[in-house]
């Protein structure tokens, strides 16, 4: 098999749980996740079967959230499952939040949760904090964030989409909108819509696959998910190519690019433009 499915992850599971689920289906070891979602947060969750894993350093990283948030809270993990550390019961007004939105526009620096799987030290962050070890110089990462919007608002609540580069922490968003209003906040909810390109319109649920047969008639195109154009491959150049023997006298596409390679419809592999020839970077068997 091989492949990318597009699915919709629920709450309660974590993105490993759908993995081993899918390993489970297709009898197949080899399967990866793209973009890690947590057990509270639901939506698109990318999963590339058997050798489709190799291609998931070529996805593109733009993700979009809807994500709901509570004022007048603080907690340790930065959502409503963890330990309140702080109430505070001013309302907040719809003015000054759209105010402090147009601060998280653009490139943005934030601090990971506590409880994240971001790496410190040698270990992950989550495991130290169920040490009751909190690190004061958690180290800051610099992200993009494309789109904030408020698509609801009643003072103690609220609901905003956002479009952001990979690696975001939305419950570091949240953290830092309640601080910035000096209220406190914590994410309640979270819908990833999109992922690369996948989106919700065409995520399956995890309930509705019990056969190798029904993963496999729910794959994505690899063409269309992987942001790069396409050579057609001559039959007189498979099995060179296959040896991961270089394309020649190619014209088109620029110094360095990205090109698929596709051969009767499949995807045959990867490779980079360098002069006049597309040089393999990754092969893939035809009877995958």
């Amino acid at each position: 098999m091989f492949g990318f499915i597009n699915i919709f992850k629920q709450k309660g599971m974590t993105s490993h749980d759908v993995v081993s689920r899918l390993r489970k289906i297709t009898g197949i070891k080899r399967i990866g996740h793209a973009g890690t979602l947590d057990p509270m947060a639901e939506g698109v969750l990318p999963v590339a079967i058997g050798n489709a894993s190799r291609l998931i350093e070529y996805l593109t990283d733009e993700k979009a959230y809807i994500a709901d948030l509570k004022f007048g809270i603080e907690s340790d993990t930065c959502d409503i499952e963890g330990k309140i550390t702080t109430k505070n019961e001013r309302e907040v007004e719809s003015g000054e939040l759209l105010e402090v939105l147009e601060h998280f526009r653009g490139e943005i620096t934030q601090i990971p949760p506590a409880h994240s799987a971001v790496h410190y030290n040698g270990k992950r962050l989550y495991e130290l904090a169920r040490q009751g070890i909190i690190p004061e110089d958690i180290p800051a990462r610099t992200v993009y964030i494309n789109k904030i919007e408020l698509l609801e608002f009643n003072g103690h609540s609220a609901k905003i989409e956002i479009s952001c580069s990979k690696g975001t922490y939305i419950r570091s968003i949240v953290r830092d909108i309640g601080n910035v209003l000096e209220t406190g906040a914590v994410m309640t909810g979270l819908l990833r819509t999109q992922s690369g390109r996948f989106t919700l319109d065409t995520a399956v649920l995890l309930d509705s696959l019990h056969t190798k047969y029904d993963v496999e008639k729910n794959f994505t195109d690899s063409f269309s998910v992987l942001p790069y154009p396409v050579f057609s491959l001559k039959e007189s150049d498979f099995k060179t190519f296959m040896n991961g023997v270089a394309i020649n006298n190619v014209s088109e596409y620029i110094e360095g690019e990205t090109v698929l390679v596709k051969y009767k419809d499949k995807l045959a592999g990867v490779t980079t433009k360098m002069g006049n020839k597309l040089c393999a970077e990754k092969v893939f068997p035809l009877e995958e």
